[in-house]
């Protein structure tokens, strides 16, 4: 199966929403695979790899976030195919 890796940083009202919790019930639910963390200048930082499609409805999900945040924008840098993140999406701390 062919993988995607993706880095992404998403700004805005993304802290203190639930942001991180969504985010890894999404990912589980979709076999993404990776970590999601807060950020100390308020941004959230998440490294997501899975099969294209639903890696892509993740990033979408990014781009909007839970009800309560506020997305900016997301930056999405292409980190190519590595399959090394395990099994689970951790949010990190």
């Amino acid at each position: 199966m062919t993988l995607r890796r993706v880095h992404l940083r998403i700004t805005g009202l993304v802290q203190g929403v639930s942001y991180r919790a969504n985010a890894q019930v999404l990912a589980s639910r979709l076999g993404v695979r990776g970590w999601i963390k807060n950020l100390p200048n308020g941004d959230v930082e998440s490294v997501a790899e899975g099969a294209p499609e639903p890696l892509e409805r993740y990033i979408v999900w990014c781009r909007r976030g839970p009800s309560g945040a506020r997305v900016d924008s997301v930056y999405v840098d292409e980190l190519g195919e590595s399959g090394s993140l395990g099994h689970t999406f951790d949010v990190r701390r």
